[in-house]
């Protein structure tokens, strides 16, 4: 040890050894916080601590070549880590690493700048990536072996994503790892720097840095795009008014991060771990849930919590993320095999689970995290899947291929994409996904306690028009000339869904502002739906005479569209967005208004007529 490192060694010593508890009290009860244009995990190093559990310490290697410190301290980091370093028992064995395929070679003067580390050209570290035994990333000029931080990253092995490269592409998805702490972690995992031959202002050149989204599918151009990297885009209004299975293209995008890279040559070797409260568990590829289970199909729809988010931003003040208008939800046919099957098999009493089985995780190969209530997935009539198929066609990528789970009649946010791990456990999730960002808060609550609400699950109802058109018919005169006229129709068309599995059975539309009402036709669907339960939207129309309309807009040019539905409980939605405005934009469901200019409507019929 240089005399450097242990003079700074004894300083961190000492600093801890004045306040051992403040500081161990500090680092459990540390949360880091994100930004409220953030997509990073929530992390809570009590938490990550209990993730690091005895069981994934990783085995000492006989080559070592430093201090390692605890495994437990890998999700701790700090001065903490160098602490438990010294204080482990010191082995009488050369700390000096033999030589071998996978160890870095011994510096030499030619290759370091008297801070003896080695340098490893761009190539070489390349040679170190996800698949590699000792996995390397690159962090600005710094190059980690990262091998150890693996079994105790939070993040599980996602950070293997990274490896091979430099992982600040990363680090600016998941902003949490910018705190110094996770920088102090890095530092102990530190074997060499970048040559300067391959730096470019003291970082990797920027050909050689990898863009996480490069393996992205190509996307569909009627898609509405909020966000390109990662990908968020809704259904176009016509294309959710043209049919009841909104077609795969077309079928709005909703990802917090890249789209994984599974091969179809190897997705029926994809597994999902199922682990139970007593610590048991199985693993199960597609190929065994395929030909061991029966297979199910379901009719149900997806919605994004912020679906219609931009209409409670116009209608009560700004809200917190994308802005999505009527088109984050789409309905699709789902086939696959019911979770419940699948945890009886891996022994779960789907009669007495047991006090510990109160809510079911999922996990997803990019590191999404959720869970639903158990009492959702034990539900004989529930409908939960472990879907392979969409729409009569495998997954698309950007829906999940392999597998994802579909759980009916709750937030989109719930059916896990990509799932590779199943919990279950006596506590929901711990990423942020669940603790915090899919929650309700008063309208005059700024300041947001995410204890003090439950995530949200089942879906309250809500409706939408999303197009309006003119038809023109024509009708033949009075008279025995044989003439005709043309009339003009205004045909208003749209969506009503209701989460839990209750069925619409009115909707109201209103053509002057909320005034005066009539109801819509709904139109049926009902032999494309499947399931147990009514997971579908319903369609509507209403058609009505152009001069119609032109009565009730009281000398205005133009009038407002409104639109509310009501399901099979009676549950309807709220009139204005203003009484249930969260900071979140959560659960936009209010009455939706579209403005309708008849008079520019009147100017085109009149064309048409000449």
């Amino acid at each position: 040890m240089s005399i450097p490192i242990s003079r700074q060694l004894s300083l961190d010593l000492l600093r801890v050894a004045r306040r051992p508890r403040p500081t161990l009290r500090f680092f459990e009860n540390f949360e880091t916080r994100q930004s409220s244009n953030s997509r990073a995990r929530f992390f809570h190093f009590r938490s990550a601590i209990r993730a690091a559990s005895p069981k994934a310490t990783p085995k000492i290697s006989p080559h070592t070549r430093r201090l390692r410190p605890l495994p437990i301290l890998a999700a701790g980091g700090g001065l903490l880590t160098v602490l438990f370093s010294v204080l482990q028992p010191v082995t009488h064995e050369s700390l000096e690493t033999p030589q071998d395929t996978d160890s870095p070679p011994n510096p030499t003067p030619s290759d370091s700048d008297g801070d003896g580390l080695p340098r490893y050209r761009l190539a070489e570290v390349k040679e170190h990536g996800p698949k590699s035994e000792n996995p390397w990333v690159i962090y600005e000029d710094k190059v980690y072996d990262i091998t150890d931080w693996v079994p105790a990253h939070p993040g599980g092995e996602v950070i293997l994503r990274a490896a091979g490269g430099s992982i600040e592409p990363y680090w600016n998805i998941f902003s949490i790892h910018k705190s110094p702490y996770v920088r102090e972690i890095l530092d102990q995992y530190i074997v060499g720097k970048v040559h300067p031959d391959d730096l470019e202002n003291g970082r990797p050149l920027q050909d050689h840095i990898e863009d996480p989204f490069e393996s992205d599918p190509v996307r569909d151009p009627r898609l509405k795009k909020h966000t390109e990297k990662p990908c968020n885009a809704e259904t176009p209004g016509e294309e959710l008014a043209e049919s009841f299975l909104t077609p795969n293209e077309v079928f709005y995008v909703r990802n917090h991060m890249w789209v994984p890279v599974v091969e179809e040559s190897e997705a029926e070797d994809h597994n999902i771990t199922v682990e139970l409260p007593d610590g048991d568990s199985k693993t199960y590829s597609i190929k065994d849930l395929k030909t061991r289970f029966k297979q199910h199909t379901v009719t149900a729809v997806l919605q994004c919590s912020g679906n219609r988010r931009n209409d409670m931003t116009r209608f009560a003040k700004k809200t917190n993320g994308l802005q999505w208008t009527v088109g984050a939800i789409s309905c699709a046919k789902w086939e696959g095999v019911r979770l419940r099957d699948v945890l009886a098999d891996a022994g779960l009493s789907l009669e007495d689970p047991g006090e510990d089985a109160q809510h079911v995780q999922f996990s997803g190969l990019e590191a999404y995290g959720a869970s639903i209530p158990i009492s959702s997935v034990l539900d004989p009539f529930g409908d939960v899947l472990l879907a392979f198929k969409m729409n009569d066609a495998p997954l698309p990528r950007d829906h999940g291929f392999p597998v994802r789970v579909i759980v009916p009649g709750h937030v989109a946010a719930r059916c896990v994409k990509w799932v590779n791990k199943i919990v279950v456990s006596d506590e929901e999730s711990n990423t942020t996904w669940q603790r915090r960002d899919y929650k309700c808060f008063g309208p005059n609550e700024v300041k947001q306690d995410w204890d003090k609400y439950k995530a949200i699950q089942v879906m309250p109802i809500t409706s939408a028009i999303t197009r309006t058109r003119l038809k023109h018919i024509d009708r033949r005169l009075g008279d025995e000339t044989g003439d005709s006229a043309r009339d003009s129709i205004v045909q208003i068309e749209g969506y009503a869904y209701s989460g839990g599995g209750r069925e619409i059975q009115r909707v109201d539309i209103s053509l002057d502002g909320g005034e005066t009402w009539d109801q819509a036709q709904l139109i049926d669907d009902t032999k494309l739906e499947r399931g147990s339960k009514a997971w579908c939207w319903k369609r509507w129309k209403y058609e009505t005479g152009l001069s119609e309309v032109a009565k009730v807009s009281k000398g205005e040019s133009k009038t407002t569209l409104v639109v509310k539905a009501t399901d099979d409980a009676y549950n309807t939605q709220p009139e204005t967005h203003k009484s249930i405005y969260n900071l979140r934009g959560n659960l936009a469901t209010a009455w939706h208004r579209v403005d309708f200019d008849y008079t520019a409507a009147l100017k085109d019929n009149r064309k048409g007529n000449n």
